[in-house]
Parts: C-alpha cells; sequence; structure tokens
C-alpha cells in the first residue's frame, strides 16, 4: 500500500520535460479515431510509465480530466531487414477515458 502512494506522490512531482518523456505520440488510426466517439483517446507511452503517471501527465498537459486508463504492450514483430531476421520494439499504448464533455484535439499546438 506504501508503495503505491509514494508512486502517486512521485506522479504529482512530475516537470512537463518528464510528462512528454511519458506521452510519446497519439495514436492516428482508425481503431483510435473511431473511439473518440466513446470519449477515449489512444497514446504511444513509455514502457515503464504507470497508469497513474500516463493520467497525470495527461490531465496536466491537456488540461482535461481523465476517468480511467487502460494500457497495453504490442509485442514487435519478427521481421526481415535487408535479408536478415530482425525484432521490431515493442510498443506501450494507452487508452484514455476522458470525463463527458471533454476531447483532446490532437492537431492543436501544446503550450
Amino acid at each position: 500500500m506504501t508503495n503505491i502512494l509514494a508512486l502517486r506522490k512521485k506522479a504529482e512531482r512530475m516537470s512537463r520535460e518528464a510528462m512528454y518523456d511519458i506521452i510519446r505520440a497519439p495514436l492516428i488510426t482508425e481503431k483510435a479515431t473511431a473511439l473518440s466517439e466513446k470519449n477515449q483517446v489512444g497514446f504511444k507511452v513509455a514502457s515503464g510509465a504507470s497508469k497513474f503517471e500516463i493520467k497525470v501527465a495527461v490531465e496536466t498537459l491537456f488540461g482535461v480530466k481523465v476517468l480511467g486508463v487502460n494500457t497495453l504492450v504490442q509485442k514487435g514483430k519478427a521481421k526481415r531487414f535487408k535479408g536478415r531476421p530482425g525484432q521490431r520494439s515493442d510498443v506501450k499504448k494507452a487508452f484514455v477515458q476522458l470525463a463527458d464533455g471533454q476531447s483532446i484535439d490532437l492537431t492543436a499546438k501544446l503550450s
């Protein structure tokens, strides 16, 4: 229990630079844009980021109220690069549920 409280306090004291390191990029796919009808937004996030850190970063950077965060790790595919076998990197994704009436305009510039 104390470990969870320590993680929350650490997440609340993050700098804006650390928040930008957690939120890497928005997900711009057909499925991710279809989720906007359900007040959800998808992001690529740092592999070591916790759900609470993601929640604090999105609330601070975009000025919205986050109700919940779901995360998943997409495992890298085995591919061939110039004829040699290789492995793509794993990618962690976060789907953020926003409060009713709130949205994030991903085309606008962040302040």
